[in-house]
């Protein structure tokens, strides 16, 4: 079985000196690898492609066989680490609370222990399921 471990410091090696993070990482039973990454401005194509293929040269299919998929973290998918928090302040979140309970508001601070909605909520990361940006559809 492919280790994540091996996968992720390649992708790290690949970050570096790049406005571009990490998300997550994971592989299944069956070899597939998924990497997710994000950037504050975007992800592009290329860099995927790019990405995948640094990957592909630190791994031999012939020693072991996989499958990689390597994308954007997604728009309306809940975030998942730090810098996507930080990145998102200044905009228009969806917080899904541990009640079930929507807020929509402007992310304005984020820590390790909470964020801040509209400078007048403060929730601890126990306090809710997740958070992930608002799209506005009207």
């Amino acid at each position: 079985m492919i280790n994540k471990e091996k996968v992720q410091k390649c992708v790290e090696e690949w970050l570096q000196n790049k406005e571009y993070f990490l998300v997550e990482v994971s592989v299944d039973k069956d070899n597939k690898i998924v990497v997710e990454i994000d950037n504050k401005d975007g992800v592009w194509i290329d860099d995927c492609c790019d990405l995948s293929r640094f990957i592909e040269g630190h791994f031999n299919r012939d020693e072991e066989d996989f499958e990689l998929e390597v994308g954007s973290a997604g728009i309306g998918q809940p975030f998942k680490v730090m810098q996507q928090y930080i990145n998102n302040i200044g905009n228009k979140v969806e917080v899904l609370t541990e009640e079930n309970k929507k807020l929509i508001g402007i992310l304005t601070a984020a820590t390790t222990e909470s964020i801040t909605i509209d400078n007048k909520t403060t929730l601890t990361f126990d306090e809710f399921k997740n958070v992930k940006a608002y799209i506005d559809f009207d």
